[in-house]
């Protein structure tokens, strides 16, 4: 009797837990928007370019800066694997580098970062 109490409590825990997990209830909020991984990497790439060509029409550094922000901002949706996820933080790497060069006032710099940024995004693809 005793072994059967045991059992029975510890199968009325285990199903409690698994019926109250996160992974059962893994689905998205309501009012969120979910993207496919390379929906995602695609409207990162458009934000990273955008800030690209603010920077060579001669926009002022603090805008461009934002519009990094953005795509930084963005890149938190890119939701695949552990490689890709290491890859899009390399890439965050660089757009924050780009952010840091325009504070100090270094254009051609955050430019180039820029453009690593942009194309390391793209090299997400072929790791989805």
């Amino acid at each position: 009797m005793k072994n059967l109490k045991k059992v029975l409590v510890s199968l009325l825990i285990a199903s409690a837990m698994g019926a109250a997990s996160t992974a059962a209830m893994a689905e998205a909020d309501a009012g969120r928007i979910t993207y496919a991984p390379a929906e995602a990497i695609d409207m990162v790439s458009v934000k990273v370019q955008a800030a690209i060509d603010a920077l060579t029409t001669g926009t002022d550094a603090e805008a461009v800066s934002k519009l990094a922000k953005e795509a930084l901002d963005a890149s938190k949706e890119i939701n695949a694997n552990d490689k890709v996820d290491m890859a899009r933080s390399r890439a965050n790497n660089k757009l924050k580098a780009a952010r840091n060069h325009l504070k100090q006032g270094s254009t051609q710099e955050a430019e180039q970062e820029l453009r690593d940024a942009h194309k390391s995004f793209q090299d997400l693809k072929g790791l989805l």
